[in-house]
């Protein structure tokens, strides 16, 4: 069936006496009660088995796990608490001291500061490159410890698309587990596991529940040999999914393909009008030729994405006052919700990162990060050009 169609059949279990609820049902129980003392300790082998107790599985969190291995074409998944939880959980379970990771420059703030603390606590390695060239992952690999590379299908925030055909090719062949997160293409746009990739990761916060009303986030496996070896040590770190938060999520998921389209056509409508603009410098999506990932984008992705990023020509303050006039649109931290958010990297996300840092990623101090919402263009502009006057 093709994405529109699994995406509104989200994965379902029918009831005892056969008849099939539309909805996915909301099973809020912490604990599961047994007959027999084997049968409880059965149930304990494994995450596929009858639920014993929530940290563990449950029966609504199953499910999410089973449409989003669906939806990404995977062999199974783990749901999380976060998006940030899932990467943790993910790179936790797959490192040890001394391992490498290579991870692409231009990262969501968030994954920056967990493989820092990895490096400190832990002696990892972490050694970046741009993500445009396969050849210096190879070189970056060559050492035996290597264990994983870190990618994003579009970054946050510059909008850049790594050569993730090239990348996730090299590192199969040279034995390193990629992770690609997926949160800002969502499975409509890109599915990276189809190119090659062992592990997809979102944050289920953002696109795929999309009403800025869950927190939460997933894993997705290629192979199921690596989920099992991935989920003990999740359901030790204690990173489980809320229930409710699944079910709200599995609420938003038919609407996915229908959201991802009015963001796309939103955010492509804006970067053309931004560029246009005279306090504007530079426009970041990967829908305009002009981008540096525009002719890779074209052939990885299905569209632009909802979010886009523009530089101003007065720099950081200019940023911040930009952020503070907007009326349609919001100040707030997350994105891939229904409404228009807009932050500044610089002095929120990627804030720990010192001006060196921010010019190696991309990030400009005046770069305003956009995440387009689903309201009519038309009022999104005026409130812009109110803003930047």
């Amino acid at each position: 069936m093709e994405l529109n169609t699994r995406a509104v059949h989200v994965v379902n279990e029918p009831f005892p006496e056969g008849s099939w609820p539309l909805s996915v049902p909301l099973v809020q129980s912490s604990a599961f009660a047994f007959d027999s003392a084997d049968e409880l300790a059965g149930a304990m082998a494994g995450p596929d088995g009858r639920y014993v107790y929530g940290r563990r599985g449950n029966p609504t969190v199953r499910a999410l796990e089973r449409t989003l291995a669906g939806l990404e074409g995977g062999a199974g998944a783990i749901a999380f608490a976060s998006g940030m939880g899932a990467i943790s959980g993910v790179l936790l379970a797959l490192l040890r001291p001394g391992d490498r990771v290579v991870a692409q420059r231009c990262l969501y703030g968030g994954t920056h500061a967990v493989l820092a603390d990895l490096a400190e606590r832990y002696g990892i390695e972490v050694v970046r490159i741009s993500g445009d060239d396969p050849a210096e992952l190879v070189a970056a690999a060559v050492h035996p410890a290597t264990r994983v590379l870190v990618l994003e299908t579009l970054a946050n925030p510059t909008g850049q698309v790594p050569d993730l055909p090239g990348l996730l090719a090299a590192a199969r062949a040279l034995g390193v587990t990629s992770l690609v997160d997926n949160s800002l293409a969502s499975p409509v746009l890109c599915r990276p596991l189809e190119l090659g990739a062992d592990i997809v990761v979102h944050s289920t916060t953002k696109y795929l529940s999309g009403h800025s009303d869950v927190l939460g986030g997933a894993a997705v496996f290629a192979d199921d040999e690596l989920r099992l070896r991935v989920w003990p040590r999740t359901v030790e770190l204690g990173a489980c999914a809320d229930p409710f938060a699944a079910w709200l999520t599995l609420r938003g998921i038919p609407t996915l393909p229908l959201r991802m389209r009015e963001h796309c056509a939103n955010a492509a409508a804006l970067a053309e009008l931004l560029a246009g603009h005279p306090a504007v410098t530079a426009v970041h999506h990967p829908w305009r030729p002009d981008h540096p990932s525009y002719a890779r984008a074209r052939k990885v992705l299905a569209g632009g994405g909802g979010l886009l990023s523009f530089e101003l020509a007065g720099g950081r303050e200019a940023g911040r006052a930009f952020i503070e006039r907007v009326r349609v649109a919001r100040l707030a931290l997350s994105l891939g919700g229904v409404e228009t958010l807009v932050t500044h990297p610089a002095s929120t996300s990627h804030r720990e990162l010192d001006e060196g840092e921010l010019a190696a990623a991309g990030i400009g101090t005046g770069l305003v990060r956009m995440s387009v919402g689903i309201e009519d263009a038309g009022d999104l502009w005026a409130d812009v050009e109110q803003a930047l006057a």
